[in-house]
């Protein structure tokens, strides 16, 4: 039996980082789960993540219609919007003294790496300024990169795109051979840009080559390895990570930029820019003399494409919002909610410290990457299929017979 909260207030949730096609479905598992408990009496949800905490910018999503939310629910992107500050003493010391104004009593942050951070930044803040509150953060990440964690939920529905746009490329690359590169997001993990895998269905597919920031990566090697693909095949499907990185780690993109961007967390601004894969396509096109050559940057499309969801996502996405809010109002504890692989399929939740999750980088374990580190190996393609859902589809070839030729000419 769960000892109830004795905290009595309001409730508040924000998203931060990057959208998914499935965080609303955690907002909603938040605010429906949490309207259920009668210690809590109002949910908020703050626009602009923490910065609409410090502008008190609020939505009291009470008297929101529970129609409405699970509309909102099946909708990509971030409904509250989103934001990319990293809040520092003073900061902090702003959103408290906005948190006690309005009997702020528990915290739902959903978020990836950096949140994950915030919230134990709030946390800590907290527990100095003698503010008696409970602060959870909620997983999400296309990038897969959250450490404890089997994956996380906004991974599947970008996975899923990825794999999809890499069947759809399979096919006009066959139809017009030559050599395509698809750049895919992945600042430090490869998951995403390991998910163009699945696209393979026949031995002559693509993606022939899958290059990933958790090897180094070499230009010699790589046109080396385009060249014997081309070689064989008279074609060749790239899929590569915007992050992929050299002996050093210092990433191939920042190199290419004279002037390096980077956001209030100190990241470099990898996506919004199709230069990787104009550098890459240009090297082969005069290294290995390949005149047809072309690179798509698939930017910020992977991360809220509406139609093209993982019905696994969205049900996990939902479920790890509610399990938030009963950590928090049934066991009364912080923490960060973590998702675990207990099966084929099946997955459980448990709530780990902060500083356990805060800060820290998930990578692509050494057994889901090939020896020769320029593709995926088939016990990654093991763990990933269930995260992509229900209805995926592949692509199918003519197996008809080629006529006779009469006059024998070629073309």
């Amino acid at each position: 039996m769960y000892e109830e909260s004795k905290l009595h207030g309001k409730v508040l949730v924000a998203q931060g980082g990057g959208p998914t096609a499935v965080i609303n479905q955690s907002m909603a598992g938040v605010v429906l789960e949490s309207r259920k408990f009668p210690q809590v009496t109002r949910v908020y949800g703050a626009i602009n993540g923490v910065k609409g905490i410090v502008n008190e910018d609020f939505l009291d999503l009470t008297q929101e219609t529970t129609h409405n939310l699970e509309q909102v629910a099946l909708t990509p992107s971030s409904a509250l919007l989103s934001t990319r500050d990293k809040p520092d003493e003073k900061y902090c010391d702003a959103m408290f003294e906005v948190m006690r104004a309005h009997d702020v009593r528990y915290f739902f942050y959903i978020g990836g790496n950096d949140s994950s951070d915030t919230v134990r930044i709030i946390n800590e803040r907290a527990e100095n300024a003698h503010y008696d509150f409970r602060a959870i953060h909620i997983p999400k990440t296309i990038d897969n990169d959250l450490v404890l964690n089997d994956h996380t939920p906004g991974y599947g529905s970008a996975a899923r795109f990825v794999a999809q746009a890499f069947i759809g490329a399979n096919l006009d690359n066959r139809a017009l051979p030559g050599v395509y590169i698809g750049v895919v997001m992945g600042r430090h993990a490869g998951f995403l840009t390991a998910a163009s895998s699945i696209a393979q269905k026949y031995p002559t597919d693509g993606p022939h080559l899958i290059y990933m920031p958790e090897r180094a990566f070499d230009m010699d090697k790589f046109l080396g390895d385009v060249k014997k693909i081309y070689d064989r095949l008279g074609c060749c499907v790239i899929a590569v990570s915007e992050g992929v990185q050299d002996q050093e780690g210092t990433p191939i993109m920042s190199k290419l930029l004279n002037c390096v961007e980077k956001d209030a967390h100190g990241n470099v601004q990898l996506s919004g820019t199709g230069m990787l894969g104009d550098l890459l396509a240009e090297q082969i096109k005069t290294k290995l003399k390949i005149s047809r050559v072309r690179s798509d940057t698939f930017g910020y499309l992977q991360r809220s494409f509406f139609g093209c969801v993982s019905d696994v996502d969205q049900h996990e996405a939902r479920e790890v919002g509610e399990r938030a809010v009963q950590f928090a109002l049934w066991h009364n504890m912080d923490g960060s909610v973590v998702m675990e692989r207990t099966g084929y399929y099946s997955v459980d939740y448990r709530l780990a410290a902060l500083s356990d999750v805060a800060g820290k980088t998930r990578h692509m374990p050494d057994e889901f990457i090939n020896a020769a580190g320029n593709h995926i190996t088939d016990a990654f393609k093991f763990y990933l299929r269930p995260l992509l859902g229900s209805g995926l589809g592949s692509a199918t070839h003519l197996r008809a017979p080629r006529a006779e030729k009469i006059l024998k000419r070629n073309v």
